[in-house]
């Protein structure tokens, strides 16, 4: 009893995927098979991002941002803020992006800009091609 309680609480704590094998048993007159379950972990899908643009960077993003979308000083805007969060669309992903790059006088990758969902990612993008043009 306590190996079942123990198996449901690690199922509970880590995705899992199931493997399903028919394995003949042999002995019986009748032909039957018996099921055996595996469990192996899926791998981890969690991303971390460590900020590394400057606050006045991130600052910048955001009046952009607030200015593309129309949006109120009320509304809270920070570098963990997703575009998608804030009602932005495709298109309203792309204008952000141009005016990001009118702004700072650099050009994006299409491949880079379309992997941009916040705030933060697209001022790290930023600070690393200012960095780039700069060297």
């Amino acid at each position: 009893m306590a190996s079942v309680a123990r198996a449901s609480t690690s199922m509970q704590a880590r995705p899992f995927q199931m493997a399903m094998a028919m394995k003949p048993v042999t002995g019986f007159s009748q032909g039957r098979s018996s099921l055996s379950f595996r469990f192996r972990p899926s791998p981890a899908r969690l991303t971390f991002s460590c900020p590394q643009a400057k606050p006045e960077t991130v600052e910048k993003v955001c009046e952009i941002v607030r200015k593309q979308l129309s949006l109120d000083d009320s509304e809270q805007v920070t570098a963990g803020t997703k575009f998608s969060e804030l009602g932005a669309d495709s298109l309203d992903t792309v204008e952000i992006v141009m005016g990001l790059e009118e702004e700072f006088g650099i050009n994006m990758a299409e491949e880079k800009a379309q992997a941009i969902a916040t705030i933060g990612q697209a001022a790290d993008a930023i600070e690393d091609l200012v960095n780039d043009k700069a060297n």
